[in-house]
C-alpha cells in the first residue's frame, strides 16, 4: 500500500478531533478512496487528550491498529504540545498541522528536534471570526486537507457543504459559516 496515508489528531475532549477526523474519512470516501476513521479514548471526560485516527488509500486498507507511524500529524490545541508527544513516530516527510497563533519557526522548538514541514494556522481567531464560536474542528479539517494534499480542495469543499446540508438540516444558518471557515484556512495555512 505504498499510497496510503496515516494521520494522527491530538486534541482535547469536546473540541471536535474525533468529528473532525470522521469528516475526512466521510470526504475521501466520497471522492472514492479507502479510509477508516476512528478514536482512542483514555478517560472521557471533557478537557481530556484524546487522539483520533485516520487511513486513507486508494486500495483497501488491511492494516487494523492505531497508526504509530503517521506521515501527518494535526494538533488541534497547542497547549497539547508541552503535556503529549506530539511528534512521536511522525515521519520526517509528513508534516505536523498546529493550532496556534505562532509562526512555524516559533513552535519548531517544542517539537522535540522534529525536522519534517511544520505548518501552523490559526484556528481559533478563523473559526470565531466565521462561526461567531471557538469550534477549531473545522479550520483544522481544511488545514490537513491542504498540507497532505490526499484530495481535490474543490472536491473536498463540495463534499463537505453537502455533508454540512445533512448534518445540519435543522440549523442551516450555520452551513454558510463552516464553509467559510473551511475556504478561509484552506488560505490561511502557514509553512507550506
Amino acid at each position: 500500500m505504498s499510497n496510503l496515508v496515516e494521520i494522527r489528531w491530538h486534541g482535547r475532549g469536546g473540541q471536535g478531533a474525533k468529528t473532525a477526523s470522521l469528516l475526512l474519512a466521510d470526504a475521501a470516501f466520497n471522492t472514492g478512496k479507502y479510509i477508516q476513521g476512528f478514536p482512542e479514548y483514555g478517560p472521557e471526560r471533557m478537557g481530556a487528550p484524546i487522539t483520533a485516527y485516520n487511513r486513507i488509500s486508494d486500495e483497501p486498507i488491511t492494516i487494523h491498529s492505531n497508526i504509530y507511524e503517521p506521515d501527518y500529524v494535526v494538533v488541534v490545541d497547542d497547549t497539547l504540545l508541552e503535556a503529549v508527544d506530539v511528534t512521536a513516530g511522525l515521519k520526517e516527510e509528513g508534516a505536523i498541522v498546529i493550532n496556534t497563533t505562532k509562526t512555524p519557526e516559533e513552535v519548531k522548538g517544542l517539537l522535540k528536534g522534529y525536522k519534517g514541514k511544520v505548518c501552523t494556522i490559526d484556528a481559533k481567531t478563523i473559526s470565531i471570526e466565521t462561526l461567531g464560536k471557538y469550534f477549531p474542528n473545522t479550520p483544522m479539517l481544511a488545514a490537513i486537507v491542504k498540507v497532505s494534499g490526499i484530495m481535490d480542495e474543490q472536491d473536498f469543499l463540495n463534499d463537505m457543504v453537502e455533508s454540512f446540508k445533512h448534518k445540519f438540516a435543522k440549523k442551516p444558518e450555520v452551513i454558510d459559516g463552516n464553509m467559510a471557515a473551511l475556504k478561509r484556512s484552506l488560505e490561511e495555512v502557514k509553512g507550506l
